[in-house]
């Protein structure tokens, strides 16, 4: 997508991707029966504190249209990764902004920031049953299904785990 950016968020920020996660999350269905996942979402402020968090904003309008957090292992939010691997979580695309772009923007961001950091792959888990166009991107992207990363955090929701190898890192 032309005239879009991808920039870390600043506190300025955490507001509107707060609201943002949420909404986006709630529009796939994945809040539903969900007690306490739409305040972890909200917290940007912390996730920004154990990670990065990029939003990618509209260069005309200055609006916000999607953000991801990034982070590394042993860090808070980390689920899957492994020593020498990024992770990225909590990708959300405004519904309004969808197929767009915004999505395939913030995951190649992902992708280059973690090759930046050395990492020789990059990890990110999808909820079964949902996301389907987040997971079509992940596919196209050459991002694999590793089952014996998927994991349940609660019962109810299960977790496909998916690795993309880096090359030259």
């Amino acid at each position: 997508m032309t005239g879009l950016s991808v920039r870390r968020a600043g506190p300025a920020d955490f507001a509107a991707v707060a609201r943002l996660t949420v909404a986006a999350y709630e529009a796939d269905g994945q809040l539903k029966n969900e007690h306490g996942y739409a305040a972890v979402l909200a917290d940007v402020a912390s996730r920004a504190r154990d990670g990065e968090v990029l939003v990618a904003v509209d260069d005309a309008t200055g609006e916000l249209l999607g953000s991801v957090t990034l982070v590394l292992p042993g860090t808070r939010y980390a689920e899957l990764s492994r020593a020498g691997e990024a992770e990225f979580r909590m990708l959300a695309v405004d519904p309004a902004a969808q197929g767009r772009g915004v999505g395939a923007a913030l995951v190649e961001t992902c992708v280059s920031r973690a090759t930046a950091l050395g990492c020789s792959a990059v990890v990110i888990c999808v909820r079964d049953g949902f996301a389907a166009s987040a997971q079509r991107l992940y596919r196209r992207r050459g991002f694999v299904r590793v089952p014996e990363l998927d994991w349940a955090p609660v019962d109810g929701v299960h977790l496909l785990g998916l690795r993309l190898e880096l090359t030259g890192a």
